[in-house]
């Protein structure tokens, strides 16, 4: 099996980097190299994520990125936490997308909208040592998130949950869940509350793990609620606004996966520019055929040009500037771009590209996920579209 790569990243990118983030990116290339690379593998194949490798995560400060330092936190910026989970997905994407949930989704929620008390309580354990789940869909509820079957039922000083979720990132490791339930259905999706739900709650259990094509050591399982009793204070926001909250952290959370995308499509490319270096063909390396080298440039440009949407929208985000389209273009366009540099990575292995004793064949697999996840492209196509029509460009 080779293992041999060449860093393709550009020197132009780091124009659009700081020192100080082009320092925390190159720890964090670091750390992915030497202590999640040698793990991918059996990661893979039991689909599990390594334990030890969580608390590695929390020990290094990536999972609280933008929590503030008063919570244990690095009280840094959502670009920081991007170029994470690039610098992870560069290595494995079950990973970056187990760091992305926690930072851009739970975290995020947390920060934004949570009182005080819950800010405390909860951010303090997400920062130091404890997994978080962002749970929204349902098995009839995927595209169309807000047509929620799972029911909230106030009932005095607690509320009472019943229902289930279906395919909840990080579930099998997590402690805490943001929860999505419908307090009022006849109010519609006003009726959507956001809830704060540990996991030893009465009640609450994680139900089946799904056994998926790619980014198998992340774990996506259903959640089962059989009268989950939800303390009142556990409500995050305020009732019926769960639906705002769900909105603009999934916003934020596209440029999370446009990240992992583009850290994916990179790690393919690599492994494919250090092979078409090593096979021969008729008395010298594929590398040196012009067919080759054109599919190389095309993948490279088109990652670049992936990279600038994804940093370009998170820098957008930092500033407190609109961001909604420039996250669908980036998520729409990267995830496409990773699917195609993946699949031209395996084809440039050959029938090796094809076997699991090669690295590409995961690259490849954890691809197909982008487009479906955090919003389908054709959602992010729908986005695009109304606000391009709603607007000037």
């Amino acid at each position: 099996m080779t293992t041999a790569t060449v860093d393709i990243t550009p020197g132009a990118p780091l124009t659009l980097l700081s020192e100080d983030e082009q320092m925390f990116q190159q720890s964090v290339r670091d750390f992915a190299i030497e202590k999640i690379r040698p793990l991918v593998h059996k990661m893979d194949h039991d689909a599990k994520m390594d334990p030890d490798l969580i608390r590695s995560f929390f020990d290094l400060g990536i999972m609280g990125i933008e929590v503030p330092d008063r919570w244990g936190g690095a009280g840094s910026t959502f670009f920081n936490a991007v170029l994470v989970v690039e610098e992870l997905s560069h290595v494995d994407a079950s990973c970056g997308v187990l760091v992305d949930v926690q930072n851009t989704l739970v975290n995020n929620a947390l920060v934004r909208w949570g009182n005080d008390d819950q800010k405390s309580k909860y951010l303090s354990m997400l920062a130091k040592d404890t997994v978080g789940a962002y749970a929204l869909s349902e098995a009839g509820s995927g595209s169309d998130a807000f047509a929620l079957a799972l029911k909230a039922a106030d009932n005095g000083d607690h509320w009472v949950l019943n229902g289930q979720k279906l395919w909840i990132t990080n579930a099998a490791e997590a402690g805490i869940f943001i929860v999505f339930a419908n307090a009022n259905p006849d109010a519609g999706y006003k009726g959507i509350t956001a809830f704060i739900v540990e996991r030893d709650f009465p009640g609450f259990r994680i139900g089946k793990k799904e056994d998926k094509t790619g980014i198998r050591a992340s774990s996506t399982c259903e959640l089962i609620f059989e009268d989950c009793r939800v303390p009142k204070e556990n409500v995050l926001g305020e009732p019926g606004k769960g639906y705002k909250i769900a909105i603009e952290t999934l916003n934020e959370g596209r440029i999370g996966i446009g990240a992992q995308m583009i850290g994916v499509a990179r790690g393919a490319l690599e492994y494919a520019v250090a092979y078409s270096k090593e096979r021969k063909q008729f008395g010298k390396p594929i590398s040196d055929f012009q067919g080759i080298q054109f599919q190389i440039a095309q993948a490279a440009t088109e990652l670049e040009a992936a990279r600038l949407l994804v940093y370009n929208a998170a820098r957008l985000k930092d500033a407190g500037k609109p961001f909604l389209r420039e996250a669908a273009q980036a998520k729409l366009f990267s995830s496409q771009v990773c699917e195609r540099v993946t699949s031209i990575a395996v084809e440039i292995f050959g029938g090796n590209g094809y076997t699991k004793e090669y690295p590409v064949e995961k690259f490849w697999r954890d691809s197909k996920i982008g487009k479906i996840y955090e919003g389908t492209s054709n959602m992010q196509l729908a986005t695009i579209a109304k606000t391009i029509l709603t607007d000037r460009l």
